[in-house]
């Protein structure tokens, strides 16, 4: 049997590609808006009306239900990933969504921001039931979004390189956008607040409409300016199937799930930690005026590190650049935790801890993106958006985790209302620290673990598999699929013959 190897990396066509990348800034401040700056918002402007034993209440019902509508809606993802696989338009698998996901969610998002125009003061009942459905449909078609947005990568091209590009490229704007909204966060909401000093209402809706422009305009530049390719890998796969197809697709692909563990634990820790940042800066090191290093940091390693990736990665194996970015986050955990109250080793640690990010974020979506292939030697299906679904997927499960964590936090350690940093007690801040650094130490140790003894879909590993489907397709028009292929074309090793197969 031949060996054909992969398609060659084409000339990036440079339009697409800058269109593409557009789209994951919008994306990733959306999700950073909603997953961290909403509890924000309601820890200290949604209630703000209300009776503070009754507003305590009410923030952990909020959060407590935003946690469990995420956590439930988990089993949805791939349901919609398997949607979009199946969705045939003139204008592709992908691009209906951007326009349709980004444009419903922005729009919810601004009402979620406007306190549901004001019925949180009117009536707590009434809004509490608004907001549970908003939240759902919000979180449906930011969703679908998000899905169709990475499960592009793997239509564009099969290339692990090329794909790196395009990663490379989304995850650098994502990091803008994700982290430059926690620059411009407290700017933003006291900028439009009434006496321009704190952030009210006003502050918190214009950021709303900001959030929602913004968008609006990079979900439909996705939609207008990225074309997905029809690959001769593409057009072979088996149809998509229906949803329990997909359930099964993803259960039958042992590398997806190890990459999907050791992204969760890491997931969570990131956001877990990144959510109560603003806590830190408040009430344990009482430098409110110096928050915003916390996304300064992020965005400039993102500016260095982004357009790297692919430079490194053709010369250090992939699963080394993840292992080293956790073990970094790891020490800026050890510094945090000898020395939380030490501005100069907050802000030391705070560079150990954002810097790597944007590499294992990368390193993470790029196996993902590779496990498209390898589920389809294994399987005979290629689930573009069912597979790459997972990542939203794990990073709403880490959102809601966060969103109830934060929560739990701010109010376990006193740090709602009025409260100042005068006001924190050893017991308040070692609650703090316990929560906020030493249990997200332990998950990234897991995280670190499970990737090291779990995930071998290596970029050689990638090109193999690659080039044995288009093998098997020059020779005999159909392609060999099993499990016992799949394993051997992974680790590098003689594919077992049909009589040892059936023996």
């Amino acid at each position: 049997m031949s060996t054909a190897a992969a398609e060659p990396t084409q000339k990036i066509n440079k339009g697409r590609l800058a269109a593409y990348a557009v789209g994951n800034f919008g994306q990733a401040l959306f999700y950073n808006a909603l997953s961290t700056y909403f509890v924000v918002y309601a820890t200290t402007s949604l209630f703000a009306g209300v009776d503070k034993a009754l507003a305590a209440k009410l923030i952990g019902v909020i959060t407590s239900l935003v946690m469990i509508i995420r956590i439930v809606e988990i089993f949805i993802d791939p349901l919609l990933g398997n949607l979009v696989d199946n969705t045939t338009t003139k204008l592709g698998r992908f691009r209906p969504w951007q326009f349709i996901g980004g444009t419903i969610s922005a729009v919810l998002l601004l009402i979620i921001f406007t306190g549901m125009f004001g019925l949180v003061n009117v009536n707590t009942t009434a809004f509490i039931v608004t907001f549970v459905v908003v939240f759902i449909v919000l979180d449906v078609f930011y969703s679908l979004r998000d899905i169709s947005y990475w499960g592009m990568v793997p239509a564009i091209s099969s290339d692990s390189h090329e794909r790196s590009i395009y990663t490379s490229a989304g995850t650098l704007t994502g990091s803008i956008g994700y982290n430059g909204l926690t620059i411009v966060v407290i700017p933003i909401t006291t900028m439009f607040s009434m006496d321009h000093t704190t952030q009210t209402q006003g502050g918190w809706t214009a950021f709303g409409i900001i959030c929602a422009l913004i968008g609006i305009l990079t979900a439909w530049t996705v939609g207008f300016g990225v074309k997905e390719k029809d690959s001769a890998l593409r057009k072979k796969a088996e149809a998509n199937g229906n949803p329990l197809q997909a359930f099964k697709a993803l259960g039958q692909n042992d590398q997806l799930l190890w990459t999907a563990l050791s992204y969760l634990f890491y997931a969570f820790a990131n956001v877990a930690t990144g959510g109560v940042m603003v806590y830190l800066f408040k009430y344990v090191v009482n430098r409110s005026d110096m928050f915003s290093i916390t996304g300064v940091i992020p965005v400039v390693a993102g500016l260095c590190l982004a357009p790297l990736f692919p430079i490194v990665t053709k010369r250090i194996p992939r699963r080394y650049v993840f292992l080293t970015g956790l073990a970094m986050m790891a020490v800026a955990y050890i510094l945090l935790i000898a020395a939380s109250q030490n501005i100069v080793v907050v802000i030391i640690a705070l560079v150990l801890f954002y810097t790597p990010q944007t590499l294992i974020q990368m390193t993470a979506i790029l196996c993902l993106e590779d496990s498209v292939e390898y589920g389809q030697l294994k399987t005979g299906r290629r689930n573009e958006a069912v597979t790459l679904s997972v990542r939203p997927m794990l990073d709403k499960i880490a959102g809601a985790l966060s969103n109830g964590f934060v929560g739990f936090v701010a109010v376990a350690a006193g740090m709602i209302g009025t409260a100042t940093a005068a006001d924190m007690t050893d017991a308040n801040i070692a609650t703090f620290e316990g929560f906020a650094f030493w249990m997200p130490l332990a998950f990234i140790v897991i995280s670190f673990l499970t990737f090291f003894f779990g995930v071998k879909i290596s970029e050689k590993a990638h090109a193999r598999i690659v080039a044995k489907i288009e093998a098997d397709m020059a020779d005999d028009g159909e392609t060999e699929y099993g499990k016992e292929i799949a394993k051997a074309v992974l680790l590098g090793k003689e594919i077992p013959s049909a009589a040892q197969r059936n023996a």
